[in-house]
């Protein structure tokens, strides 16, 4: 389903607006929003508090989430019940996920999950109006401290639910060093788009939950891909952008348009913004640098500078970055044929590829049972005549699955290749009429 055009609205004057369409306002006016406080022990999931189902807290107790009595008519609309980009919200379950993207997030930066915070995220429902509604993030001073608000329509687009919590998580952790002056730490765009959508692609499933079924179960947001790609690189999609578009210079991230934010641009940006945090988070102590620039992103006015600090140690001059990104945007659209697997799936393929399966018959009466055996016995226990053919076959699948192994399994795989062709070129002129001979071993 095609979101609808987002109508105008009309916005606050005391408000000042970041970023689209997650927009982020520093509010300094009392009477914009009447704080929640509420005392209840923190436990292991989402609690309701006790006399109104519309109040949750979640098990950390950071998340404040306030309901609507009201829903949405949009949330039982076919089109986006069964429409993997929107999600719906109520209380319990928004608390779940909001907990879920912070151990994402913290997860990528290298953060402890149990780590104390230190401002309170009020989330705050109430019915959508249309089906591209924004959602907005709200920055308030209390005391010497921050409170932050994210306002959400209850049927929103999975992304900009993404983005918003995001955005409020990483202003939470960048405004726990305050500035002399008390002004909000200002967080770059590229950061919330490149980080939201790394585990948008990664771990959306396990993430996002929708609204209960008909049988009262939370239920995971369907996936955007199938089973198989769910094995890839989480810069698959930006991959397939990217080879199309020509990906933005650091200059066009750093000062995206409100249609680039939009995704208007055939998501160009979005796919720039997410392989530019991917890559600074590879390159070398990347996590520890990008913990570095958010510690200290309140004591600048300008976010550049806290990145230079930062990153002074790789990125020298501001020339350094620009040449590095130019570098890893053409290595990342030239050197890869395809979209990597993840490390988890290179290790569990490999080692399908280092077996061979064969038929066992126990007694000559016996049906075949099936079963594999290793390489090894292949060249231990088999006559040349039947290895060659098994031996070429396991060669050749290692030497296709070397362009899409996860790069800590490259090297390795290349080792068994040599191994294996080194093996063969030996043996050939041994039994140079055994390719064709008719005797090997079942292989289903």
């Amino acid at each position: 389903m095609k979101p609808s055009r987002i109508p105008k609205t009309i916005r606050p004057r005391q408000a000042v607006f970041f970023g689209f369409p997650s927009s982020f306002l520093i509010l300094h006016s009392s009477f914009f929003i009447l704080l929640l406080t509420v005392l209840a022990p923190v436990c292991g999931r989402a609690q309701i508090l006790p006399g109104d189902p519309q109040l949750a807290l979640s098990y950390s107790g950071q998340f404040v989430i306030t309901g609507s009595a009201d829903q949405s008519p949009l949330a039982s609309l076919p089109a986006v019940t069964t429409n993997s980009a929107f999600i719906r919200l109520e209380p319990a379950v928004l608390s779940v996920s909001a907990e879920r993207i912070k151990q994402s997030l913290y997860r990528l930066l290298g953060l402890s999950s149990v780590q104390n915070w230190q401002g309170k995220i009020y989330l705050t429902l109430h019915p959508a109006l249309w089906t591209d509604e924004n959602v907005t993030v709200m920055a308030r001073p209390i005391d010497q401290s921050w409170s932050y608000h994210v306002a959400l329509p209850d049927v929103v687009q999975t992304d900009r639910f993404l983005r918003g919590v995001t955005g409020a998580l990483l202003l939470e952790l960048a405004n726990r060093q305050p500035s002399a002056d008390g002004h909000c730490a200002d967080i770059p765009a590229w950061l919330i788009d490149g980080l939201s959508r790394q585990f948008l692609q990664d771990e959306l499933a396990k993430v996002v939950l929708n609204v209960p079924d008909s049988a009262g179960a939370a239920q995971s947001n369907p996936s955007r891909h199938g089973s198989q790609d769910k094995e890839l690189d989480p810069l698959t999609a930006a991959r397939q952008v990217l080879r199309n578009h020509s990906p933005l210079t650091y200059d066009q991230l750093c000062w995206p348009t409100e249609a680039q934010l939009n995704g208007a641009d055939d998501g160009v940006y979005h796919a720039s913004a997410q392989l530019f945090v991917a890559e600074l988070l590879k390159s070398r102590d990347g996590a520890a640098h990008l913990r570095q620039f958010l510690a200290i992103l309140a004591q600048n006015y300008n976010w550049q500078l806290a990145f230079q600090a930062a990153f002074q140690d790789q990125f020298p001059r501001s020339l350094d970055l620009e040449k590095w990104w130019a570098l890893t945007v053409i290595d990342f659209l030239s050197h890869e044929p395809g979209p990597a697997w993840t490390p988890a799936y290179s290790a569990r393929l490999l080692n399908e590829l280092l077996q061979v399966p064969v038929a066992v018959r126990m007694s000559s009466n016996s049906l075949p049972a099936h079963a594999t055996i290793p390489l090894q016995a292949v060249v231990r226990d088999f006559k040349l005549d039947q290895q060659f053919p098994i031996l070429e076959a396991r060669l050749r699948d290692l030497r296709v699955a070397q362009f899409r192994l996860s790069s800590q399994f490259i090297a390795l795989t290349d080792e068994y290749c040599q191994v294996l062709a080194a093996y063969l070129g030996e043996r050939l002129d041994l039994a140079p009429s055994s390719r064709a001979h008719p005797g090997a071993p079942q292989t289903p």
